[in-house]
């Protein structure tokens, strides 16, 4: 299996250069760049195709809010992006979550999770520190709403149903699966089935 490529995003050179040790000392992750502010992570992602980026939130210059924003609207790769701050703020974390982020820690989590966390992230899964967690769940969970089927077509569609298998299962057209998915989208304010369940189980619908 090929090693996790990752890119360091932090404006301090120290704290930087432990992370890039850090994650550069376990046999299966590689770190394949660095950058020092927004800007630069843009560059050096778009240029390494990482497959995840450890993206620090405020920063001269580029913000990684507004870094993450542009690699999701216009970066020429998808990586999956982590922030890693010190900053737990609702307002804090609720604009890394609304740019793209798929990831949120705060800097004092011990090594061997953020470890976890990349291999995690990698693979799909979402991460979410507790402060995080409680930040979405609190401001979001209670205004979401599913359908009795809705809920049945995304528990489905988290266990890696496709819409035909969903359609199957449930005595119904894969059209209708399409349209409930798409109501499924619009409630939780995403774009895709990997976002759809990823949401989900950040805020304990499925």
């Amino acid at each position: 299996m090929s090693p996790v490529r990752v890119v360091v995003v932090d404006d301090h050179p120290v704290v930087r250069d432990g992370l890039v040790a850090m994650l550069g000392s376990e046999e299966d992750i590689e770190v394949v760049g660095t950058a020092g502010d927004g800007a630069e992570a843009i560059t050096v992602s778009d240029s390494a195709g990482p497959d995840v980026v450890l993206m620090d939130l405020r920063m001269p210059g580029t913000s990684g809010i507004e870094a993450i924003r542009t690699l999701r609207l216009h970066g020429r790769t998808t990586p999956r992006i982590l922030v890693l701050t010190t900053y737990d703020t609702d307002r804090d974390i609720h604009g890394a979550l609304e740019a793209g982020a798929d990831g949120y820690l705060l800097k004092d989590t011990p090594r061997q999770e953020v470890v976890r966390a990349v291999h995690d992230l990698a693979a799909g899964r979402a991460v979410l520190a507790p402060a995080a967690l409680a930040a979405l769940t609190g401001s979001r969970a209670g205004r979401i709403v599913l359908s009795a089927r809705e809920a049945e077509v995304l528990r489905l569609v988290a266990d890696g149903c496709t819409n035909r298998a969903v359609a199957s299962r449930l005595g119904i057209g894969e059209a209708t699966v399409k349209t409930h998915l798409m109501h499924i989208y619009d409630k939780l304010g995403v774009g895709d089935r990997a976002s759809a369940v990823r949401t989900a189980w950040e805020l304990a619908l499925v």
